[in-house]
């Protein structure tokens, strides 16, 4: 007699190859390799019509093949995450498959034009509201809420070189560019970087300022020792995307710092703080560091006075651990 369990196990490893098996759908799950679409985008990546896009994504989330998330009014769609369990393996069998055939140059290019949206609205946001970035973030966490525990977690060195990605108004960069042999900014604000330079005064001959993103910083070669990205991940159009990027320009042995929002349910802070996600689960910032190549360090979280939870990430490149 076959047990209650087994069964229900076999009607959901049917139920997942059931909803992969239609040609719309392995696309979709092609570009949700490593990025996450609300529904309107996805009409728009693909051309069709709302009712036909919700129905694919309906069939897919009930299977188990995607998760979705609130973001205020959106809804948005991601690939399952990983577990130990025999449905999940299946899973994954079913994104290899997936992720074997390249994905067509339209889809590519309708991927493209949501991302570049997506980063045109937090470019905009920042060159539009540089001079109140203190007030703004203050809202949410500012700098004296989790500046002592970044610096905690800062392997230095001056035989090594740091790399700070979004600045802001160049706090961290007074406190710390002395103990590193170069330092580098990155920002994709003119704006942010020129509030940098003011904050650290003549002291600012000390690090290199460079406007653009990470894709920027590839082209030019600037790899580093340690990377540090604070509060950032929540306001740039791929995440994910960004920290593969990090993870290709950490050195041997190199240092990924993160610290970024928990996953929170403030609307409000889109429009006051420019946010284009509400924070993100950290099992979702491990994976997506563990995708890139890098290993779990340390971690601490800290619980704000305003309801946010701030979560400081470790993350390392290569075998060796760093102490």
């Amino acid at each position: 007699m076959v047990s209650s369990a087994s069964n229900q196990n076999s009607l959901n490893i049917a139920s997942a190859l059931k909803a992969a098996g239609d040609p719309m759908r392995l696309e979709i799950l092609k570009i949700m390799r490593r990025d996450s679409f609300g529904v309107l985008e996805l009409c728009q990546i693909f051309d069709i019509q709302q009712p036909s896009m919700s129905h694919h994504l309906k069939v897919m989330s009930n299977a188990g093949l995607l998760e979705s998330r609130r973001e205020g009014n959106s809804i948005f769609y991601k690939r399952a995450q990983r577990s130990s369990s025999s449905e999940q393996r299946l899973l994954d069998q079913i994104f290899l498959l997936s992720d074997a055939e390249d994905i067509s140059s339209e889809l590519l290019a309708g991927v493209a034009q949501i991302q570049e949206a997506r980063r045109q609205r937090s470019e905009n946001f920042f060159r539009e509201n540089a001079e109140r970035f203190h007030e703004q973030q203050d809202l949410i966490a500012g700098f004296s809420d989790y500046g002592d525990a970044i610096q905690d977690f800062l392997v230095r060195g001056s035989e090594r070189t740091w790399m700070e990605i979004g600045p802001g108004v160049g706090e961290l960069l007074k406190e710390a560019c002395d103990d590193y042999g170069q330092t580098i900014a990155l920002d994709i604000s003119s704006e942010m970087l020129e509030s940098s330079k003011n904050c650290l005064g003549r002291d600012s001959n000390k690090v290199r300022f460079v406007l653009g993103d990470t894709l920027r910083a590839l082209d030019e070669g600037l790899y580093a020792d340690t990377i540090s990205c604070s509060m950032v991940l929540h306001h740039v159009a791929s995440p994910a995307a960004m920290i593969r990027d990090m993870a290709e320009l950490l050195k041997a042995e190199g240092q990924l710092l993160l610290c970024d929002l928990d996953k929170h349910d403030q609307e409000w802070a889109r429009e006051s703080c420019g946010d284009l996600w509400l924070g993100f689960d950290p099992e979702e910032i491990g994976n997506w560091c563990m995708d890139a190549g890098l290993k779990q360090g340390r971690e601490q979280y800290l619980a704000l006075r305003n309801g946010f939870r701030v979560q400081i990430r470790e993350f390392i490149k290569g075998e060796a651990p760093i102490v």
